[in-house]
């Protein structure tokens, strides 16, 4: 399909698009030739980028086909394609996209996208694109339509991140892109980064990549590519690409870089996601078809993909990111937040230091920690003051913002010098009378306004206040660790914490730039009962006899990223024992403990790794400490029984309002534990296989999240 008639039905549903308008004006060049300027404009500000729905995409048609009339009667000389400021395009409109009603209209989608950008390279005149600003997607795709592209050296970001949203780059870029910079960059650009939790190229790295032809700085931006391009028109300028594939890479490396991206991506993500081996998929064809070839390849993807469940759930996990966890559920106004301009951290350990480190960076407050004694503490400022001057090295933070941070933070063994601290938050060891004791010692000392924070993962906050005078400014405040990296903080609240209290752990989590979900004060909140409960379950059936690759392999149409038995290495099998037996004590009829865990906590390690660190089996002595089960589980009813299990944990969670709604649950479960995104988290996936019909007679979304026919 190469016109642009017959889209009707994807026009009803785009009534309410928000339409990127194309704006043309003339802009004269030498030798009295004149270039077409295409401005794409959606008369918002840079807060609501421009979009590519389908009327947009209809209304550039439109302007391209008169362009190409006026360049067939020699009236302008090239078109160029730019942005309005700080903004090329987003990409596809995502909402229009998902509300696309079955695999015939997503098609349509694809061959519009083509249909439209394609005119591009049949103007009859050299097109340009001048990349000003984000472009995404469908914004990149514009210009690698062009024949000639310029970037502007201060883009923050440019970036193909369709793989990350559960479908493929489709309106050419997984055919044009290879084609351009070769196969090692695309697969970068296109599979990589998308799965480096979306990570996007600065205007230099995508220059430097050969996405651009020409770079200039955005102070003369425009007036740079406007004479840049009218060099090439002229021939004055002749463009050299030399990322561009030759012979070589296409009959050497082309196929031996598609291969090691396969073994890669299976042994990082399985093969539950879909969307990035169809990119693979895309990019292997890439190397021996023609243009024509190559974009029906991408429109019967794209089509695949975007009626599929995963896409869907994808858009749900994006718009819980985007959104829902900007507007935390249950939040107190922002306007009873107590301001926080000193910051003490009980303990000098490892994750107190790493409290520390945080604090200091994002608050910009001073950073008191304390221990037993000096030698702890010094170790502590040590582990900080290094990594801050690490951060310096990697010139992530400035000589001079280094001083100021080092300068902020202290150190003492005297509880005293917490006496004008806003928030205290401790880190000592996860044993409830040891926790209740630091903070009937430090609450002496403090004013009454002090917020108390702690950061257990598994003992009841209220009780953990139990000696407090004020138990009501007490809040848990539990981090996931690596602390820097991971987004979530489960904001815990007691029956008396007060909403100055919560207000201010919300208004800290966002100034930490974490995510915050509040949850009740129930027994793992809800990352850790959840991963306990899927734990538990698989050490249940190793337990009872069933083979640890059995129950991998029961558990991998999740699409988790690590094995069950790899996660509770991380944690650590001693912590994972103790969140078991934790569980365990509070809900015996459900979750189980196990005395194998134990054990294999004593060994030190389950699995067998290779001199990379790559898993390649199980310790023959873990084997040996599990063996003994007489009643093993066939993957399948180990898979079902894990599935209804999840449901019915996850159910009772809602109804006993540990959180808000089903929502809440899947944004921990994406943020603090690793879910894919085109999994939606949990409950889309568990709507999806029955087990929720199966466990409670309903389903947690209503409809359920999952493709269309």
């Amino acid at each position: 399909m190469t016109q642009t008639s017959g889209f009707d039905e994807l026009k009803a549903l785009s009534a309410d698009e928000v339409v990127t308008h194309s704006f043309v004006r003339d802009v004269p060049l030498s030798g009295g030739r004149i270039l077409a300027l295409v401005t794409l404009d959606n008369g918002r500000d840079h807060t609501r980028p421009n979009t590519l729905g389908p009327l947009t995409l209809l209304e550039l048609s439109a302007v391209l086909d008169g362009l190409r009339d006026r360049a067939s009667t020699g009236e302008i000389a090239g078109v160029a394609v730019t942005g309005k400021p700080f903004i090329l395009a987003a990409g596809a409109d995502l909402s229009k996209v998902n509300d696309i009603p079955s695999r015939a209209i997503a098609k349509q989608m694809a061959q519009l996208g083509h249909a439209t950008l394609g005119r591009l390279s049949t103007l009859g005149v050299p097109s340009f694109t001048f990349i000003n600003g984000l472009a995404l997607g469908g914004g990149v795709e514009i210009a690698l339509n062009s024949d000639y592209r310029t970037v502007d050296r201060s883009v923050p970001a440019i970036a193909l991140p369709e793989v990350f949203l559960g479908i493929v780059p489709g309106w050419g870029g997984a055919w044009l892109l290879p084609n351009l910079i070769g196969i090692e960059n695309a697969l970068k650009v296109i599979v990589e980064n998308p799965l480096k939790n979306n990570r996007t190229l600065g205007g230099q790295e995508a220059f430097d990549l050969g996405m651009a032809d020409a770079i200039f700085d955005s102070a003369s931006f425009l007036e740079h590519s406007i004479a840049w391009a009218d060099g090439v028109i002229s021939g004055a300028i002749t463009v050299k690409r030399p990322a561009q594939p030759g012979r070589i890479e296409r009959a050497v490396k082309w196929d031996i870089a598609i291969g090691m991206a396969t073994k890669s991506l299976e042994s990082r993500i399985g093969r539950v996601a879909r969307s990035p081996y169809k990119a693979l998929e895309l990019l292997k064809a890439a190397k021996s078809t023609d243009k024509a070839t190559g974009f029906a390849a991408e429109d019967e993807a794209l089509a695949e993909l975007i009626s599929g469940d995963q896409f869907k759930a994808s858009i749900y996990s994006f718009d819980l990111v985007q959104k829902r966890a900007k507007r935390p559920a249950g939040a107190p106004d922002r306007a009873v937040a107590k301001p926080v301009t000193k910051v003490g951290v009980i303990g000098a350990g490892l994750m107190a230091s790493q409290f520390a480190l945080l604090f200091v960076r994002r608050l910009m407050v001073p950073v008191v920690i304390t221990d037993l004694d000096q030698a702890r503490v010094d170790k502590g400022l040590d582990y900080i003051r290094g990594e801050i001057d690490a951060l310096a090295a990697k010139k992530r933070i400035s000589p001079d913002e280094a001083n100021r941070l080092k300068a902020l933070v202290s150190g003492t063994t005297d509880k005293a010098d917490f006496s004008d601290a806003d928030w205290v938050i401790e880190a000592v060891f996860e044993e409830l009378g040891v926790k209740q004791d630091v903070f009937a010692e430090v609450e002496g000392y403090l004013s009454e306004t002090a917020v108390l924070a702690t950061n257990t993962s598994s003992l009841s906050v209220e009780q953990i206040g139990a000696k407090l005078t004020h138990p009501e400014r007490l809040v848990g405040f539990h981090f996931f660790n690596p602390v820097a990296v991971m987004p979530l903080i489960e904001v815990v609240r007691t029956p008396k914490t007060d909403e100055a209290t919560l207000s201010t752990a919300m208004v800290t989590a966002a100034a930490l730039r974490k995510n915050a979900v509040i949850t009740r004060d129930t027994p793992g909140f809800v990352v850790n009962r959840i991963l306990a409960k899927l734990l538990g379950e698989a050490m249940h059936a190793v337990d009872t006899g069933t083979p640890f690759e059995v129950v991998d392999s029961s558990i991998a149409p999740f699409g988790l990223p690590m094995t069950p038995f790899e996660l509770l290495e991380l944690v650590g099998l001693t912590v994972g024992a103790h969140v078991l037996d934790t569980h365990h004590a509070a809900f015996p009829d459900r979750f189980f403990e196990s005395a194998n865990l134990h054990r294999l906590a004593g060994l030190g390690h389950i699995v067998e790794r290779d001199s990379k660190g790559k898993v390649k089996g199980y310790d023959r002595k873990a084997v040996e400490i599990v063996s003994g089960g007489t009643d093993p589980m066939t993957g399948e009813q180990l898979r079902r029984r894990i599935e209804d299990g999840l449901a019915d944990e996850i159910h009772r969670m809602l109804e006993d309002g540990v959180v808000s709604a089903p929502e809440d649950i899947d944004l921990c479960l994406i943020l603090g534990a690793g879910y894919p995104f085109q999994m939606g988290g949990a409950t889309p996936y568990l709507d999806r296989v029955g087990a929720s019909e199966r466990a409670f007679g309903d389903t947690f979304h209503h409809p359920p999240i999952r493709g269309v026919e």
